[in-house]
């Protein structure tokens, strides 16, 4: 099974509507609030090479923001990405 992990914050409508179209699919994920702690946010422009959120990560593949998890799901990408 596919982990799937999600760094947001609390008022970023981006990562709502991830987090929406992951749960509309039927995907289980982990959400990381980079909000809450300054390390966290470090940890994922580390992993991500971005400053914004959300960045989404399917086992250690970076997808990339919203913008991103949908074309992957347009393209066929992301049910590729989840059968791994």
């Amino acid at each position: 099974m596919s982990k799937v992990l999600l760094y947001g914050n609390l008022l970023c409508p981006y990562c709502f509507a991830a987090k929406r179209m992951l749960k509309q699919k039927n995907i289980s994920f982990n959400e990381i609030r980079v909000d809450k702690k300054v390390s966290l946010k470090q940890e994922m422009i580390s992993k991500s090479g971005r400053f914004t959120v959300p960045q989404i990560f399917i086992n250690e593949y970076h997808v990339g923001g919203y913008d991103d998890l949908v074309d992957h799901a347009k393209t066929g990408k992301l049910e590729e990405l989840l059968r791994l």
